[in-house]
């Protein structure tokens, strides 16, 4: 029996412990210092941004006027810092248009609401179905302050303008173009060759247009096929044409994830004897959207920026309004570039939250898959 034990492994001796593999000059070492190339671009890039930033931060910060400034205080320094005292001067008109300026209330109210709603449906815990009825309220509530009418003072759409133009165009119009899309979608792979061809037909020709054609069709071609006597409102017939032109591509990126989704689960849901819609709605759609977000949010991103193609159907969208702010005005008209840093930071401050938010989700939905 002594014959047959195991043998007794021979006792080893304790390695030491690596050195070198943490830390921030290990990290360096290993991400900007790793072979010579990337040694030597690490330092022409550093050596450009020590050329750049000095500069950038004098004439955007220090040298800079800041605050309720007359346009002479700029005069006295331009050239060496920014004017960003023009952003103060012509802020409300940057954000609201010609929206009369007693009640500019109201369009900064809906702004905060848009954004408390946006904010509100990003977290997990809300996705209930009494969010739908929030997001209801939110758009009669939202219209109601723009329109004007029980208590309030009529404003007609043609005053509407600025930043809630542009937050009601790209918001609604992602709200109801991404059930349609994914119809197109369902469509498009659907077995009824009527379907699927109509399907075909209309992503296919939208695509193949800009969104610049669909919105002069949308406000002047469609207007000549109405009945006479019969008007449809300019910023309504707008959302439509948005509406109807990034559902094509959000049919798009939704096939997509349709097509990436594994053939065995959709042999699973036919298994478990689920009918179309219900292993579409529980089984297939849901893994097909998560893998569609980066395509989607993409999507998502691009028609917040084109809706400032709306100006060529006399609306007064976000950049519009601050493009006229100081076209106006002969006195400010000189710093249009500080004006329009400032809505290029307005419009980065809400694609880079899409683009962040859709990481973290895509992170958060993928949490227990299979690598």
């Amino acid at each position: 029996m002594a014959d047959d034990a195991l043998p007794t492994p021979a006792p080893t001796e304790p390695r030491a412990r690596p050195t070198g593999g943490a830390g921030p000059l290990a990290w360096l070492r290993a991400n900007l210092f790793s072979s010579v190339g990337n040694g030597v671009t690490t330092m022409l890039v550093l050596a450009v941004l020590a050329w750049i930033l000095p500069k950038a931060l004098g004439w955007l910060v220090f040298d800079a006027v800041w605050g309720p400034q007359p346009a002479s205080a700029c005069d006295a320094v331009r050239g060496q810092g920014a004017c960003w005292a023009v952003v103060w001067e012509k802020m409300r008109f940057m954000l609201f248009g010609v929206y009369p300026f007693d009640q500019q209330w109201r369009p900064g109210l809906v702004v905060v609401i848009l954004t408390g709603l946006l904010v509100v449906s990003a977290f997990k815990r809300f996705w209930r179905p009494a969010l739908a009825a929030v997001w209801a309220a939110g758009i009669v509530v939202t219209f109601w302050l723009m329109g004007g009418g029980l208590g309030l003072t009529p404003v007609r759409t043609e005053q509407w303008g600025g930043l809630p133009v542009t937050l009601i165009l790209a918001i609604f119009g992602i709200a109801f173009a991404f059930p349609l899309g994914i119809v197109l979608a369902l469509g498009r792979r659907s077995k009824l060759p009527i379907i699927r061809s109509l399907s075909v037909i209309y992503i296919e020709v939208v695509r193949g247009v800009p969104l610049i054609t669909v919105l002069f069709m949308a406000s002047v071609m469609f207007a000549l096929l109405l009945p006479e006597g019969m008007r449809i409102d300019v910023l309504l017939r707008a959302q439509v044409a948005i509406i109807l032109f990034v559902a094509a591509y959000l049919a798009e990126a939704v096939r997509g994830g349709l097509q990436a989704v594994p053939k065995g689960q959709y042999e699973a849901a036919e298994a478990l004897g689920l009918p179309y819609w219900r292993s579409m709605g529980l089984v297939i759609l849901p893994q097909a959207l998560r893998i569609s977000i980066p395509p989607i949010v993409n999507s998502f991103i691009s028609l917040f920026k084109d809706t400032s193609l709306v100006v060529i159907i006399s609306i007064f969208d976000f950049a519009y309004a601050v493009k006229k702010s100081v076209e106006t005005d002969i006195s400010w008209k000189k710093y249009f570039i500080e004006a329009f840093l400032f809505s290029i930071l307005v419009y980065w401050i809400f694609c880079y939250a899409m683009s962040r938010y859709s990481q973290w989700l895509e992170k958060d939905l993928a949490r227990g898959q299979r690598r």
